[in-house]
């Protein structure tokens, strides 16, 4: 599963948590969302730590891999033909299959 995903499931599931504690306290329905939407954040800060890391280091990649890419089209544009024979998909075999 993505790291992304399990830390947004894992923040969805600590509101929730919060909220049905807070069920029994005689508040606005508003407020007691607003509650547990403030005290689950205070809570994913230190709970779901090791998620929160495992998605930036995910989002870090493919920003990392979109720059390196952009630096290559723009040099293919420039001008570069290995740059541009690089990234040139429609000359690659598909994964798994050999050029025939």
């Amino acid at each position: 599963m993505s790291p992304a995903v399990k830390y947004t499931l894992g923040r969805l599931g600590l509101f929730i948590v919060v909220f049905v504690l807070l069920l029994p306290v005689p508040l606005n329905f508003l407020v007691k969302a607003m509650l547990a939407l403030i005290a689950s954040a205070g809570f994913s800060y230190f709970l779901l730590a090791k998620w929160r890391n495992e998605m930036a280091e995910q989002l870090g990649g493919a920003a990392e891999r979109r720059a390196a890419e952009k630096e290559r089209l723009r040099a293919a544009l420039a001008g570069d033909e290995a740059a541009a024979a690089a990234g040139d998909r429609a000359a690659e075999p598909p994964a798994g299959k050999e050029a025939r």
